[in-house]
């Protein structure tokens, strides 16, 4: 397995490409902006996209969802809580001067516990609301690609609309850090982190 950061947009969001190397074939995760960029990546890499994974649907993690499907084909998938928000991204990104594209709707819509397979890896969804409604973690070996759930020593915002703080934290203690402390945290924004790092440092979560 092999996990490749993109930064993009200008709210520099950290985009993954996740690929299977046993068969080639990969996901990209959160394609908020710079489609190009992306697909240079994915180029670069010499993988097959067959899914696209929105960990939630605000308009800095979807705003190449468009450009990623019309080009590669493939799956676009999202929690059904987060569907509301695809076809409002560019209202949403107004607010703070920014234009992006509306994304498609989803080509499938995931909940807690479901699995996705990208060629031989095997995918757990663990749907954690508070920052969005239908946010959702991504569980592949010992990693995990949590959106904008959880931070280095941070958490998500929870003043935008469906926000809900007591939630957020009740839903990251509850089903993030009770995961193996060594598991690698990929999250939306800045660096990677760990589990057993957070639940002694991060001011908002630990235990």
């Amino acid at each position: 397995m092999k996990i490749e950061a993109i930064v993009v947009g200008p709210l520099q969001v950290n985009c993954y490409l996740l690929i299977c190397e046993e068969t080639g074939k990969a996901a990209v995760i959160d394609p908020g902006a710079d489609a190009a960029l992306i697909l240079q990546a994915v180029a670069a890499a010499d993988c097959d996209v067959v899914m696209i994974v929105n960990t939630h649907g605000h308009f800095d993690h979807i705003g190449a969802n468009k450009r990623i499907k019309a080009a590669t084909g493939a799956e676009l998938v999202i929690h059904s809580d987060d569907v509301p928000f695809l076809q409002q991204a560019n209202m949403h990104a107004s607010v703070y001067g920014l234009t992006v594209e509306d994304s498609p709707m989803p080509d499938r819509l995931i909940s807690e516990g479901d699995l996705l397979q990208v060629g031989n890896l095997k995918i757990d969804i663990i749907h954690v609301p508070g920052h969005s409604p239908g946010s959702v973690c991504l569980h592949v070996e010992q990693h995990l690609i949590v959106g904008d759930v959880l931070f280095a020593e941070s958490i998500g915002r929870t003043d935008l609309p469906g926000g809900d703080h007591q939630l957020l934290i009740r839903g990251v203690r509850e089903k993030l850090l009770v995961l193996p402390d060594a598991t690698v945290v990929h999250p939306g924004h800045g660096p990677d982190t760990s589990i057993g790092y957070e639940k002694i440092s991060n001011p908002f979560v630990s235990l």
